[in-house]
């Protein structure tokens, strides 16, 4: 991201931003880059927007261990850092994996509210 300081752009790193790496169905991973494609943006952002709606709207999910899928690869991406703090108390309060309640996020994204790709080009005034 970009900051205006005394009339200035300063290109800076996002700080509420974190790296994480786990481990997601390759089918999904593909399903999110054709989503993100069409509608311009980026898997993670997709990713975000679903677990902010489960995190919001849900106090329990209905997950059944036995159908975890059978192909997940490791996906690295960065997330906000408030927002996967709270997806690990979530996930630890219904004892699942991080990467199955990311998994199950992905059928709530609500694309009339998810950031676009130059999102993270943006001018912040400091």
């Amino acid at each position: 991201m970009w900051k205006l300081v005394n009339g200035k752009l300063i290109q800076t790193t996002d700080q509420t931003r974190i790296k994480f790496r786990t481990n997601i169905s390759k089918t999904i991973i593909e399903q999110l880059n054709e989503l993100a494609n069409k509608h311009d943006t980026h898997p993670n952002y997709l990713i975000e927007n679903g677990l902010q709606h489960v995190l919001s709207q849900q106090n329990v999910i209905h997950f059944d261990k036995k159908n975890r899928p059978k192909d997940r690869v490791q996906y690295k991406t960065t997330y906000d850092k408030e927002l996967l703090e709270q997806v690990k108390e979530f996930s630890k309060a219904n004892n699942l994996y991080i990467n199955d309640v990311i998994e199950y996020s992905v059928n709530f994204i609500n694309f009339n509210n998810i950031k676009n790709s130059s999102y993270k080009h943006r001018i912040e005034k400091s």
